[in-house]
């Protein structure tokens, strides 16, 4: 099954603490059916100084991962829509279920 998000994707989170947030999708983690979005669900860290990599010590926050079902991609037309699929020319696109505009695609290097 093919994952509807993409990295550097707008989302909007739908359910949970966060919910109403919009962000950047940072990774998608297909294996485990999550993503990381920016400023969403963030935790505190301990974080063990290392004059090595010049990392000060102390309690940092980041970014948790959160599930997919979650989160909803925001069409750049419409607003937070779901999304579905079809070909065009041979290649699988990104459709939003609302205006039926395609959904920008990064491009595969």
């Amino acid at each position: 099954m093919s994952l509807s998000l993409q990295r550097n994707d707008q989302v909007k989170v739908i359910a949970g603490v966060d919910r109403g947030k919009t962000g950047r999708v940072l990774r998608v983690d297909a294996d485990t059916n999550r993503v990381l979005v920016e400023h969403v669900r963030m935790v505190k860290k301990n974080v063990r100084p290392n004059p090595q990599r010049n990392i000060k010590g102390g309690i940092a926050e980041q970014e948790a991962p959160i599930h997919i079902s979650n989160v909803m991609l925001v069409c750049p037309n419409c607003g937070p829509s779901r999304i579905g699929h079809k070909f065009e020319g041979g290649k699988k696109v990104r459709v939003c279920k609302k205006c039926g505009n395609t959904v920008a695609t990064k491009g595969k290097k």
